[in-house]
C-alpha cells in the first residue's frame, strides 16, 4: 500500500509494523511527530505494545534498557540535545547489548540555538558501541527500521536509524507501507535471551577487574566485526522478501570516474541531480552513497574508490579542530591504497542551509581543476552575516 507521509511518520509506521511491544520517549523537535504518531497509534489501539512518556531522553534510554532485559522489543527516538543527554546511557546499552531500535533525527547542538539538520548529533555517538545506519529518504527510513531489529536481535547489538531533520522527517513523499504479513515472514517475534526476570531478580551490570574489562571490550569489538555480514545479509533477505534492497556502501557511475563524491543521508539525492548533470555535460563523475558507519564498511569503500584518482567528501557536520567526520573516517579507510586518491574534504548545508546540485557541480569541477586536496576542509556556501 502506498500513502503520502513524512519521514517520521513513515518511522512510526514502521514501528507498528515491527511489532514494537515498549516504547519509551520524550518530546523534542524534529523528532516530536513520531512521538505524537505513535501515542495515537496506541490510543487506537493499533500499537502492539505501550508507550511510556518520560521526563527525559536520559530516563527513555534507561527504559528501554530495562524493558529489553526482561524480553520484549523496545523503540525509542530523540534528536539533538536530547541524545547528548542520552549520551551515558547509549553505552549502557552497548554495554548490557540490548537490542534497542532508536531513530535519531539529525539536528544542530546549541549553543548558537538551531533547529537545522546536522549529522554532528548522531556523529558524536559513533563510539558509543552502536550500530548506525543513515537513510536518503522516507522509504529507506522505514525500511531501515525494521532490518534494524532484525540486525540488533541477531548481533545483540543496539542500533541507530538516522535521518536528516526537515529534509526527510518532515518532507512528504510516496511511501510504499509493507503488508503485516510480509513483515512478519521477514522479522521473526522477538525471542532473545531474557536477562532479567521479576520473579527472580538479579543483578546486572556488576563491577569487574581491569583484565575483566578488556575481555567484554574485546569480546565487543569482535562481535561488532561479526555484525558486518549479519548486516549485509539482511539486506539482501528484505530485498528478497520486500522487494527493496539498500547497500552499505551504493555506487552510482564510477567504473570510469575521474572523480567521486560521497555523501549521506538526503544530501545524496540532490547530489544525483548532479552527477547526472555532469555526466551530460562530458565530465566523468561518480557517487558513492554511504548508509554504514558503524561498523565502518572499510572494506567496501576501498573497493568503490579502487582506481580513482580524485575523491570529495560532503560532510553535513564538522569537528572543531579537525573537519568533517565522514571525511575522517573515509581518509583513515584508504590509508596505505596504492594508488592512494587525494580527497579533498567540503562542509556544506550545515542547520539544513541548502545545497543546490548547482553547488555541487561547481564544487566537483573546481576539484577536478585543482592540483593536490588541501589540508583545510572547503566551506560550501559559507555565508557571514
Amino acid at each position: 500500500m502506498r500513502e503520502l507521509l513524512s519521514g517520521n511518520h513513515a518511522v512510526a509506521e514502521s514501528v507498528r509494523l515491527a511489532r514494537v511491544q515498549f516504547v519509551a520517549a520524550y518530546p523534542i523537535t524534529p523528532q516530536t511527530p513520531i512521538y505524537e504518531k505513535l501515542s495515537e497509534m496506541e490510543s487506537q489501539g493499533k500499537l502492539n505494545g505501550i508507550m511510556m512518556r518520560t521526563e527525559s531522553e536520559h530516563s527513555a534510554m534507561a527504559a528501554c534498557i530495562a524493558a529489553s532485559l526482561t524480553g520484549v522489543r523496545t523503540f525509542t527516538a530523540t534528536a539533538s540535545q536530547g541524545i547528548a543527554l542520552m549520551h551515558e546511557m547509549l553505552h549502557f546499552a552497548a554495554g548490557n547489548r540490548v537490542p534497542v531500535v532508536m531513530c535519531n533525527v539529525n539536528r544542530v547542538l546549541a549553543l548558537p540555538w538551531g533547529f537545522g539538520s546536522d549529522q554532528s548529533d548522531s556523529l558524536s555517538q559513533r563510539d558509543t558501541g552502536w550500530i548506525q545506519l543513515y537513510c536518503e529518504d522516507a522509504q529507506e527510513a522505514l525500511d531501515t527500521v525494521i532490518q534494524a531489529y532484525r540486525i540488533a536481535e541477531q548481533v545483540l547489538f543496539p542500533v541507530m536509524v538516522v535521518m536528516d531533520g526537515f529534509l526527510t522527517s518532515h518532507f512528504i513523499e510516496p511511501v510504499e507501507i509493507p503488508e503485516q504479513e510480509a513483515v512478519d515472514s521477514f522479522l521473526p517475534a522477538f525471542c532473545v535471551p531474557t536477562r532479567f526476570d521479576v520473579e527472580n531478580p538479579a543483578y546486572i551490570g556488576n563491577v569487574v577487574s581491569p583484565e575483566q574489562y578488556m575481555f567484554y571490550r574485546h569480546r565487543s569489538f569482535q562481535d561488532m566485526e561479526a555484525a558486518r555480514e549479519v548486516i549485509k545479509l539482511v539486506a539482501r533477505e528484505y530485498g528478497d522478501v520486500l522487494g527493496r534492497r539498500y547497500e552499505v556502501v551504493e555506487t552510482v557511475e564510477t567504473g570510469d570516474a575521474d572523480i567521486v563524491l560521497v555523501t549521506s543521508g538526503a544530501m545524496t539525492s540532490t547530489a544525483r541531480v548532479a552527477i547526472r548533470s555532469l555526466r551530460q555535460k562530458g565530465y566523468r563523475v561518480g557517487l558513492i552513497k554511504m548508509k554504514l558507519l558503524r561498523p565502518f564498511p572499510t572494506g567496501e569503500i576501498r573497493q568503490a574508490i579502487q582506481g580513482v584518482p580524485k575523491v570529495v567528501v560532503l560532510d553535513r557536520n564538522v569537528s572543531i579542530g579537525m573537519g568533517g567526520i565522514w571525511w575522517q573516517e573515509i581518509k583513515n579507510a584508504l590509508y596505505g591504497m596504492d594508488p592512494s586518491p587525494e580527497v579533498t574534504d567540503c562542509i556544506a548545508g550545515i542547520c539544513g542551509a541548502d545545497v543546490s546540485p548547482e553547488m555541487i557541480e561547481e564544487m566537483l569541477i573546481g576539484a577536478l581543476r585543482r592540483e593536490g586536496s588541501e589540508s583545510l576542509p572547503r566551506w560550501v556556501g559559507r555565508e557571514i552575516p
